[in-house]
């Protein structure tokens, strides 16, 4: 999918033509698509393909005229068993256009179009592009308070009923702080490379925001830390008390087992077709009842001095 957007009056608005435009929005492109691109803007062909591998990692390629840039952004999905991912978003700089590249449709752009701050116009090439890496740093910071929000919220009904069902959700939540901390310490060497590139040319203000960009992706890494570890020592506490819930289960039925086996063992032996003691008094019947819940109660009492029940 292709969206062309052109900056006119002090906002974005979409156009209908490629070269009306001045940002080209690509969102899992056809071959055609692709091919449009390349021999209408000359973009080399790796650079349009980049963003689709999944596992691309961060950098920025420079081969005049263009420029590609590459980030690890996060993405929401609440159709799968794992709701927060993180794909590879390409951004091309071509001498009249910006383009961006992505396998999936994001909310990057919603929000960069919507947000507080007034995206600046794409002849700043440097703040536009600042811009775009403070949105992807907030949204990570958005999608790890859903993450902590989510994992309270199991780690509360866990403590009402052991459902797989939570732990499963919860191993989920600790696989998605993987990719995002994975993907945050590769976008990690992309802004000193960045300030190196346009080192010259930045103002103070830019510098201050490439600051700002540094500080916010830190934070966010530290909070993706922080809540993995958090999240992998519950999963391990839990663990810990499946473990011991059941084994308390087994020493409790064990116990039953042991009381339960003594009645059918005296029982058993009076059952035989042999000459028993007392055998003949009135009291035959009586006798083995009366032993059997006198050894029952016994167990029962070193049972329970024992803390077995």
């Amino acid at each position: 999918m292709l969206i062309y957007m052109k900056h006119q009056a002090g906002r974005f608005e979409n156009v209908d033509t490629l070269e009306g435009c001045q940002i080209v929005r690509v969102v899992a492109p056809t071959q055609q698509e692709i091919s449009l691109l390349q021999d209408t803007l000359h973009i080399p062909a790796d650079f349009l393909m980049a963003a689709m591998d999944r596992d691309e990692r961060p950098r920025i390629e420079i081969d005049d005229p263009y420029r590609l840039v590459i980030l690890r952004i996060p993405h929401q999905d609440d159709s799968s068993d794992t709701p927060y991912v993180t794909l590879a978003l390409a951004i091309i700089l071509t001498p009249t256009h910006i383009i961006t590249v992505c396998s999936q449709e994001s909310i990057l752009w919603r929000d960069l179009l919507t947000a507080r701050h007034r995206l600046p116009p794409p002849e700043d090439r440097v703040s536009f592009l600042c811009a775009i890496f403070l949105q992807v740093a907030r949204q990570y910071l958005i999608l790890l308070r859903q993450i902590r929000d989510q994992a309270d919220a199991a780690e509360t009904a866990i403590h009402g009923s052991m459902k797989n069902e939570m732990l499963i959700r919860m191993l989920n939540l600790e696989k998605c702080l993987v990719f995002f901390t994975t993907s945050l310490r590769a976008n990690e060497p992309l802004w000193d490379r960045f300030r190196r590139i346009h080192g010259r040319d930045l103002t103070d203000d830019e510098k201050d925001l490439i600051d700002d960009i540094k500080i916010e992706f830190r934070q966010a890494q530290e909070l993706a830390d922080i809540y993995s570890n958090i999240l992998s020592g519950m999963m391990d506490a839990f663990a810990s008390v499946i473990a011991n819930n059941l084994n308390v289960v087994l020493k409790l039925l064990t116990s039953i087992t042991i009381i339960l086996m003594l009645p059918t063992l005296i029982a058993s032996i009076y059952g035989m077709n042999v000459e028993l003691p007392l055998q003949h008094s009135p009291h035959a019947f009586l006798i083995p009842m009366v032993l059997s819940v006198v050894l029952s109660g016994i167990a029962i009492t070193v049972f329970f001095f024992k803390k077995w029940f």
